[in-house]
């Protein structure tokens, strides 16, 4: 049992000022597998002291001296790296190949583009006789998800500490223990106390405390639509900077002049892959109607042969989601699909056959969807694919545009500059052309729904910053 009763507060665990413990559970097994506390506003307000206190020295750190915490950070990482990926399998269900090729691998790559950003960034320049100067934006609230738990920490808290700026986390409840190990990490590397802090607990309390509180400066949420308005509302009144990462439905535009069977096996596997809880996900399959057929039997035959199990078992490619909350939705959109007249080609409702606990979902396909079926409209967060019928070029392109998201689209063609010249009339922050993977180093967000503001690479950089203008800097 991991026991994290404790929070991360100036540079050391101290008990919570309430006991309230909540338990952590397994979803492959509904097993409890430890224990956290969930905190109260007085603790957000011990973590926010803490951070507002650590603010005007660290601001004032060099280049030179954030680089070499950066790559300490790094060390520590290492070390702890077959931890980090137990730890996520454990909380979240991830097979454990994903969590240590991707899960657990990505925080890395967001530490070597914070780094290379650091490295070359210009915090200051002149315009004529005005000084323009990038400085930190102070104390941020960070408030993470579950689905990718130690990425979505990384990509908020290793450019802030780039930034020179100070912080308080906190991670989802459902998946806190790798929160709680990258926190120990960033101990072992020696990060000053008050620096980064650490408060579990859940939206309604923590969360709404750290998005509401007066000496927060930023805050930058990944989690739901639904929970980013609330964000928003709370942050309003202190007229902080909210930016947020939120939900998506993302399509997948496979042109004529695609290989059809490779595109849609890559798709298909994409939108599967963590078991179809990324906000990323390729949710939305939109081929030819003269296609169709086609793209459903290839897609059904990839779902059927995904082995759904254990995560730490041999050939699993696909484990769990990550709790019966999820679970019992994926459920209800699964039936609305066949209520609402799609054909199911794979999966359906129901354990995955020789499986009897467990949050196990079936890769599920659905063909002869229309766009404005409830399985086309809202966000799954699970192993399931609607493939949607175009007429021409022009009629799949409004169908991708047509969502209240915008996170990612996908476009597949035999001709790249067909694929390009698609790639920007979609309407999203992000768009993969012919399968390419994503890129650290670029900036990662949505138009729309969505969220606003950008992680990743110089763009999420400089969510971390303040723009000051020093009239007078040199003489006229």
């Amino acid at each position: 049992m991991n026991e994290c009763l404790d929070f991360y507060i100036d540079g050391a665990w101290v008990a919570p000022s309430q006991k309230n413990p909540l338990p952590v559970l397994d979803p492959a097994t509904e097993e409890p597998i430890g224990n956290i506390s969930l905190g109260t506003k007085q603790d957000v307000d011990a973590a926010v002291a803490a951070a507002k206190r650590a603010f005007p020295s660290f601001s004032q750190t060099t280049r030179e001296e954030r680089l070499a915490l950066l790559g300490k950070i790094g060390e520590a990482y290492q070390k702890h790296y077959a931890e980090m990926v137990e730890t996520i399998s454990r909380e979240m269900g991830a097979p454990v190949w994903l969590s240590k090729a991707a899960q657990a691998a990505a925080p890395l790559g967001h530490l070597a583009a914070a780094m290379q950003v650091l490295k070359e960034y210009r915090f200051e320049r002149e315009l004529g006789t005005t000084l323009l100067r990038k400085e930190p934006i102070g104390v941020c609230g960070l408030i993470t998800p579950w689905n990718w738990p130690v990425n979505q920490i990384a990509c908020k808290v290793l450019p802030g500490i780039a930034a020179g700026c100070t912080m308080v986390l906190k991670p989802s409840e459902v998946a806190p223990l790798s929160g709680a190990l990258f926190a120990q990490i960033l101990h072992e590397a020696g990060v000053p106390k008050g620096v980064f802090n650490l408060v579990n607990g859940d939206g309604p309390t923590v969360g709404e405390a750290i998005a509401s509180h007066p000496d927060v400066d930023m805050v930058s949420f990944t989690g739901s639509t639904r929970a980013g308005v609330a964000v928003a509302i709370a942050a309003a009144p202190t007229v902080k900077r909210v930016t947020q990462e939120l939900g998506g439905k993302s399509a997948n535009i496979i042109l004529d002049d695609a290989d059809l069977e490779a595109s849609v096996t890559s798709g298909a596997r994409s939108c599967f892959n963590n078991s179809g809880q990324s906000c990323n996900a390729p949710t939305r399959m939109l081929v030819s109607r003269r296609s169709h057929d086609k793209a459903v039997e290839v897609a059904a035959t990839v779902a059927s042969s995904m082995r759904v199990g254990d995560p730490f078992a041999d050939g699993t490619m696909l484990g769990p989601v990550v709790s019966k909350v999820q679970f019992d939705k994926i459920q209800r959109l699964i039936e609305t699909g066949t209520r609402e007249g799609a054909q199911l080609a794979a999966g359906g409702p129901g354990l995955p056959e020789g499986l009897s606990r467990g949050y196990y979902v079936k890769p599920t396909v659905f063909g002869g969807v229309r766009n404005d079926m409830t399985i086309a409209r809202e966000e799954i967060f699970g192993p399931v694919l609607s493939i949607l019928p175009y007429e021409d070029e022009e009629d799949a392109v409004r169908i991708a545009n047509d969502t209240v998201y915008g996170l990612s689209s996908y476009v597949s063609s035999g001709d790249l500059e067909h694929a390009r010249a698609v790639a920007k009339r979609l309407r999203a922050g992000n768009v993969h052309v012919n399968g390419a993977n994503i890129d650290f180093n670029a900036s990662f967000g949505g138009y729309k729904q969505s969220g606003n503001g950008r992680e990743w690479g110089e763009a999420g950089f400089e969510e971390y910053l303040e723009l000051k203008s020093i009239f007078g800097w040199t003489k006229a």
